[in-house]
């Protein structure tokens, strides 16, 4: 009986054991999995922002960082901005950071660019840049022209902003892309941003640049989805401006774009990969400066180029690019001649079968990469 009873007693104790080990070696596993979490995060997912929110945040976080920044337009304030960009800031900066004007794009303008000259940094918001025409004196002859009348004296921090290019039947007087109009003149910089990542880092980089800047928006981007890294929505992230981005590397052509129409080529590359066409897509995001040297990299690289705009043909951002690389290094690595997608030569129609077929569509892109490549 004694015997039984410690033999017992050992089987007892043996089995602590060997519960007491398999506790050791859970803890170990537990441990080493939580090693193993700790040296080997997840990278964080990209987020969802819509190009119109990428705006807001650009200007809100410019406006809590500098005070020389404000904010003038047209139902920029009370009513949150016509297309709800300047959403919640009227709020949050009050009456002296963010302020609704008349509607006399001439005169707001005015005021903007002087007190650009007196040392703030204005926002200078158009309702759309088809009204800007009202205030070109200002932008043109006051804004871009004074740092090289001044003798580099004088600088004039401004971004004029807002939607440009066509939108959604409004026809013949709101439907006008003004790259080429600002691009042409010295003195300004023009950026046209594609997605959230863009408009945000353009923006933000608008803003603290010493020169006047127009920067170019489009209103059917407005609400469109866009994956925005980490480091974007960090309130130090900036995009240099005058470099492009290749959003799509490809082997057989380059086509070269700005703004909504980088979807377009992006949709039409896709197409065209599966009939084994590889298509570099190059998002310009600066009109002026141009950032010739990528684009003149991936011609020497695809031996074709074709660029796709929502403006006029004549003397349009297309027809800049044809000529720089007729004139450089890249021209004798041509295969066959440029080619430019562009709007038609018309004033937009009203009717929107008309507009359709007024504006570049996918099929024009994959008739004309087909039709450039002899395929």
């Amino acid at each position: 009986m004694l015997i039984a009873q410690l033999a017992f007693e050992n089987i007892k104790d043996m089995s602590n054991m060997e519960s007491f080990r398999r506790l050791l070696q859970t803890g170990r596993n537990v441990a080493s999995v939580a090693l193993r979490r700790e040296f080997h995060k997840t990278p964080s997912a990209s987020v969802q922002v819509t190009v119109r929110d990428a705006l807001n945040q650009a200007m809100d976080e410019e406006l809590e960082r500098d005070e020389r920044v404000f904010l003038l337009g047209e139902e920029v304030a009370q009513y949150d901005g016509a297309y709800k960009v300047s959403r919640g800031l009227w709020k949050k900066y009050g009456d002296s950071r963010v302020i609704d004007t008349p509607i006399t794009e001439m005169g707001f303008t005015g005021i903007a660019v002087g007190a650009a000259m007196a040392g703030l940094r204005p926002i200078c918001e158009f309702m759309t840049f088809n009204f800007s025409m009202q205030a070109i004196d200002q932008v043109i002859n006051s804004a871009a022209k004074t740092y090289y009348m001044s003798a580099g004296r004088q600088n004039v921090p401004i971004v004029f902003r807002g939607p440009n290019g066509a939108s959604a039947g409004v026809a013949a007087q709101h439907s006008q892309c003004f790259a080429a109009w600002y691009g042409h003149c010295p003195g300004l910089k023009v950026v046209s941003p594609w997605n959230s990542e863009d408009a945000k880092g353009l923006l933000k980089a608008a803003i603290r640049d010493d020169n006047p800047v127009v920067f170019l928006e489009n209103e059917l981007m407005y609400g469109v989805q866009c994956e925005m890294s980490e480091e974007s929505l960090s309130k130090d992230f900036t995009i240099p401006i005058g470099k492009a981005k290749i959003e799509r590397e490809g082997s057989h052509i380059t086509l070269v774009s700005h703004s909504r129409y980088v979807s377009f080529c992006l949709d039409a590359a896709a197409v065209l990969a599966k009939e084994g066409i590889e298509c570099e897509v190059i998002n310009l995001r600066t009109i002026r400066p141009l950032d010739v040297e990528a684009i003149e990299s991936s011609v020497m690289k695809t031996n074709h180029v074709m660029t796709v705009e929502g403006g006029w043909p004549q003397f349009g951002v297309g027809a800049e690019i044809c000529a720089r690389i007729m004139e450089g290094p890249a021209f004798n690595y041509l295969d066959a001649p440029a080619v430019r997608v562009t709007g038609v030569d018309i004033p937009m129609p009203y009717a929107k079968i008309l507009e359709d077929n007024t504006i570049p569509q996918v099929k024009d892109i994959i008739f004309s990469v087909k039709k450039t490549l002899n395929v």
